[in-house]
């Protein structure tokens, strides 16, 4: 697909010359994940390596409530981005749209690039989408966070952020005509039902596992497992953290109305109590806004990119099913083959040597109590079988071709998701780490405060 093999992944031009991504523009792209360079020869890239054309910087801001008063009410994003990639018409493509937008963009994100990691959206049935107001502040600014990581993995993808539907999700103001138009001229040509999808898919219910697999794959599926049982293991602890500081920031607050209390009791150390109260409502509130601005936003992504590997898991089965389409349809011709060879021993009277055993036999007997076991019957089913034969052998050969086409792509995509799974995992940790910095810092301004004051009390013994 590099170079000049064949392409049957038409939707995507893949021939398109290289150019690197610190050529000619202004802005420098610097979001995590992006390739930043495809400096060096073509000799020097792998032959699975992906191929960037350019930067694709996105940003999902400025949720709006439209038609406010009416029961069609909803709500509308700013999409806008910076990019230098040639099918844009201009690098700083906007525009509006709301959630139904990035539904359609998804799904048929998916059909046109079956090969291709597509991101999931935030799953619209989830309890925390389902409590409170979804035109709340609170509500409308997860789901703009949410889109915007869907929209940055798009981004960073060297396929995706070239395809036509994504350059008109940005440019176009007549979207919905444009929608029509994707559905009724989708990209490439339409799949046909032909012999290898009416054989295929039944062959496929019934054959779980690939007979051959590829340790390549078998590795990829296996690194893909460990991953995901480690953000599973990770969302679980974090989840179990999180309850245990709500409970604590539930005991600081009412600790700190005991100490006020307590203060009136003790006329003399009144204000030294008072201050120690204060300290100790406002680390509560430290407590919380930790977990709000913290902690919270560190679960949510931890649980995006567990749906995200659960697409790259689902490309991995994708593959797994266009090899066994390859491997059931090549033992159908064989059996067919077989066959033919059979009915033509019959023919010639070597019946003996055809080494089929008794099934052969009895399939001979049976026909003969039919009356179909004259040479004439069999001449014109040996026809209909070399008819089948020359189809099947076209089917087994662009199977076989789709196959190694598909395992190629799907090289190139784990490489892609590797290179986001590992810019996701440092922003996510470096976040997480800079929101403990940060209140632990405060922390220790408010304690260091309130430690003087406490000092200064004397009690008379």
């Amino acid at each position: 697909m590099l170079g000049d093999e064949e392409d049957v992944f038409d939707s995507v031009t893949w021939e398109s010359p290289s150019a690197p991504y610190d050529a000619d523009h202004t802005v420098q792209p610097a979001g995590p994940g992006f390739k930043q360079s495809t400096a060096g020869t073509e000799d020097e890239r792998g032959p699975h390596d992906p191929k960037w054309e350019g930067y694709l910087i996105v940003t999902v801001k400025d949720p709006v409530k439209e038609l406010a008063e009416t029961k069609d009410a909803y709500v509308s994003y700013l999409v806008s981005a910076k990019t230098n990639l040639p099918i844009f018409s201009t690098p700083n493509p906007f525009s509006r749209r709301r959630f139904q937008d990035f539904v359609f963009l998804r799904d048929h994100l998916v059909k046109d690039f079956p090969a291709c990691v597509v991101p999931a959206l935030p799953d619209k049935h989830r309890l925390e989408y389902l409590t409170g107001d979804r035109f709340s502040p609170e509500f409308m600014e997860r789901r703009r966070l949410d889109l915007h990581r869907f929209l940055e993995r798009i981004s960073r993808h060297p396929t995706l952020q070239r395809s036509t539907l994504v350059r008109a999700f940005f440019e176009s103001t007549e979207w919905h005509v444009h929608m029509h138009q994707h559905l009724a001229h989708p990209p490439g040509p339409e799949p046909t039902p032909g012999l290898i999808d009416n054989i295929s898919d039944t062959l496929l219910n019934a054959f779980a596992r690939v007979r051959k697999p590829d340790e390549r794959f078998l590795d990829m599926r296996e690194s893909v497992d460990k991953f995901e049982d480690g953000l599973v293991i990770c969302e679980r602890l974090w989840n179990r953290v999180r309850g245990r500081t709500n409970d604590l920031t539930a005991d600081y607050h009412d600790l700190a109305v005991a100490v006020q209390g307590l203060g009136f009791l003790e006329s003399g150390i009144t204000d030294p109590l008072n201050h120690f109260s204060n300290t100790l409502l406002e680390f509560s509130a430290l407590l919380r806004h930790k977990t709000q601005t913290t902690t919270d936003p560190f679960l949510v992504h931890l649980h995006s990119l567990l749906t995200y590997s659960h697409a790259n898991r689902a490309v991995l089965k994708l593959r797994d099913q266009k090899q066994l389409d390859f491997e059931e349809l090549s033992d159908y011709l064989s059996g067919v083959t077989q066959e033919r060879d059979r009915l033509s021993a019959v023919i010639s009277g070597h019946a003996g040597s055809t080494g089929l055993g008794l099934s052969a036999y009895l399939k001979d007997k049976v026909d003969s109590l039919r009356g179909a076991d004259d040479d004439r019957s069999r001449v014109e089913k040996m026809r209909k079988l070399d008819i089948k034969i020359k189809e099947l052998q076209d089917a087994v050969t662009t199977a076989h071709e789709t196959s190694d086409a598909f395992s190629d792509e799907t090289l190139r995509e784990q490489t892609i998701f590797q290179y986001t799974k590992e810019a996701e995992m440092k922003e996510m940790l470096g976040n997480l780490a800079e929101g403990e910095i940060e209140f632990y810092q405060s922390s220790m301004e408010e304690w260091e405060r309130i430690i003087p004051i406490i000092q200064r009390i004397r009690v008379d013994v």
